[in-house]
């Protein structure tokens, strides 16, 4: 069990029946008052964002969540298909779980999956940026460029993102994960 008043970004605890991570955490405290503690959480099974409110003192149970290294190795049409590079086991997880993370994902990627208790899959941990190739990309158009230009470009993936005028088709670029844009040439 875990204090409430202990939590801290990137903390994983269970309460009611929900997986979460702590995102945030305030702690408001007067004079005549219990304290109230208020965290920002994801919901790990919904990947919904919310606020609860805990008053100080209150316990709730560690999750302990899993990271296991694993390949990705195909789309089998409604998953995708990954394998453990020890034992060789594969798994699939639905498409529709991973529709941000599927356009960083190429084939024989080696990704981290987290699990809860070894048995559910929550989803897959992405590298903080990736490195993809450049498959479509428009003509440098030379013009009003007082502010930094860019142009639209289509990555080995298929995901469709901006960036500067210099870069070229068929060249590595990295990308961060968070928010699928351009970070810079690989």
């Amino acid at each position: 069990m875990i204090i409430v008043n202990d939590l801290k970004p990137g903390t994983t605890f269970e309460n009611e029946g929900n997986i979460y991570v702590v995102i945030d955490i305030a702690h408001n405290k007067t004079a005549m008052r219990q304290m109230i503690v208020k965290v920002k959480v994801r919901n790990l099974r919904t990947g919904v964002i919310n606020e609860l409110s805990f008053t100080g003192g209150d316990k709730v149970e560690q999750a302990h969540i899993e990271k296991k290294e694993m390949q990705y190795l195909y789309d089998s049409g409604d998953a995708l298909v990954f394998m453990d590079t020890s034992t060789y086991d594969q798994i699939e997880i639905a498409k529709d779980k991973l529709e941000w993370e599927m356009k960083f994902l190429k084939a024989n990627d080696n990704v981290n999956i987290s699990m809860y208790e070894g048995v559910e899959i929550l989803g897959l941990i992405l590298p903080d940026k990736v490195e993809l190739r450049i498959v479509e990309c428009e003509p440098a158009v030379k013009g009003d460029t007082a502010t930094s230009a860019s142009k639209n470009a289509v990555v080995e993936t298929g995901l469709e993102i901006r960036v500067p005028l210099f870069i070229e088709q068929d060249e590595m670029v990295l990308i961060n994960t968070s928010d699928g844009k351009y970070s810079g040439r690989a």
